[in-house]
């Protein structure tokens, strides 16, 4: 009795281990789906949110850069946060902030806008900083394809949330706080999923203290991650709050200009997979990084110029080369890292100063456009964005080591 008692017992061990993969995969799955819809879900609804509450289009920018500046805000403090209380554990609190944000942000009135916006920003930079740290120490022998899965499902949700922003606020008759509200059911069904790795005996936590993360201020491949990070987040935030707005200057109505947005996120999916998973198999990245950097200029130039009905492909060229640009910039944070609390600091590092650099666009091209009644020159500017991300791309693709970079 004691030999098949002992197989039995093995076997669900083995089981056990098993759902706990699955249950961690799944968790990971859904916080990459909340980094990304609460963010989407805006741009095509500003014209809605501009004309109810009666404010201008570089206050309305503001709606996207606030998550940026939280971003920036707090993502230098995000590894020092899970060292404290574990990663698992944070990245709950997280969710429920999260949550609470969207619902707050929607619950009617400039201000509760404005902080509802700020608390789900800071809760979203704790999953953008913390999750490829996690992913690299859980799953290291298959880092690409985590990555990839995870940005995946990222961008899958963010084009949702892009296509049906219009439909649940108008044909569903949510109104935009309504369309905006939904998105919290999602953040509900990730905490539940995640909840089991509240479990653990042990909490992971991002180990060692403050060393890696002083050296990386003295390296320049980590000041060259940051800039690739920045100048694509810069890009992004800018192109999906705006380019609503561009489509219907073009002469689109605002359902339609909100589908195209969903389509340029659509678009990427199979690349937010493939590219983790080529870049995760080579020595050197800078084909991946000026592939994607031409992609975006391309983009970029035909929107400006184009009215025709290539303007579709323009839009899912811009989309492909964001969602490559971004998976890119999360594979370097553990490609040029030799340990997790090095990925962990550069992913704080990066993101801090890239949000920070991304949070100007949305503002800052609103302005231009109600000083110019024009998109020219901020869709220029993107166009100047995209040259320099070809720059950067190329020193950043080379293999290297940011701490070994900090030694020179």
């Amino acid at each position: 009795m004691g030999e098949p008692q002992a197989i039995q017992s093995i076997e669900q061990n083995h089981a056990s281990r098993r759902w706990k993969v699955v249950f961690l995969i799944v968790g990971i799955i859904l916080i990459g789906a909340n980094l990304r819809a609460p963010l989407t879900s805006v741009g095509p609804l500003v014209p809605a949110i501009r004309e109810n509450l009666g404010i201008s289009n570089a206050v309305a920018g503001t709606i996207t850069t606030l998550p940026l500046l939280a971003f920036a805000f707090l993502s230098p403090f995000a590894p020092k946060i899970s060292r404290r209380f574990g990663v698992e554990l944070t990245l709950f609190v997280a969710l429920i902030a999260l949550a609470t944000g969207i619902l707050l942000r929607s619950s009617g009135g400039v201000a509760a806008l404005f902080a509802g916006t700020i608390l789900l920003g800071l809760a979203i930079a704790l999953g953008n900083v913390l999750l490829p740290g996690f992913i690299k120490q859980h799953f290291s022998e298959r880092l690409g394809v985590m990555t990839g899965i995870y940005s995946v499902s990222m961008n899958l949700c963010g084009a949702i949330a892009s296509g049906l922003s219009v439909p649940l606020a108008a044909s569903a008759g949510f109104g935009w706080s309504g369309a905006l509200r939904v998105w919290a059911v999602l953040a509900f069904i990730a905490v539940f999923f995640w909840l089991p790795q509240l479990r653990r005996k042990k909490q992971t936590a991002v180990p060692g203290g403050n060393r890696s993360g002083s050296r990386l201020w003295h390296s320049r491949l980590a000041w060259q991650v940051t800039l690739f990070m920045g100048l694509q987040s810069l890009i992004f935030y800018v192109v999906i709050t705006w380019l609503p707005d561009i489509l219907q200057q073009k002469g689109m109505d605002a359902g339609s200009a909100g589908w195209m947005l969903s389509m340029m996120q659509f678009s990427v999916l199979p690349f937010t997979f493939i590219v983790p998973v080529l870049a995760g198999r080579q020595e050197n990245q800078r084909g991946i990084a000026a592939a994607t950097a031409v992609l975006f200029t391309a983009g970029l130039i035909g929107i400006l110029f184009d009215d025709s009905a290539l303007l579709l492909l323009w839009v899912i060229f811009t989309g492909i080369g964001a969602g490559s640009a971004f998976s890119l910039a999360m594979m370097f944070f553990s490609l040029r890292t030799k340990s997790t609390q090095e990925a962990a600091e550069l992913s704080g590092m990066a993101q801090s100063f890239g949000y920070l650099l991304a949070s100007v666009g949305p503002v800052l091209f609103g302005g231009l456009h109600d000083l110019t009644h024009s998109w020219t020159i901020p869709l220029t500017m993107l166009i100047a964005a995209s040259v320099l991300i070809f720059v950067t791309g190329l020193s950043v693709g080379k293999k290297g080591y940011v701490t070994s970079s900090a030694q020179k």
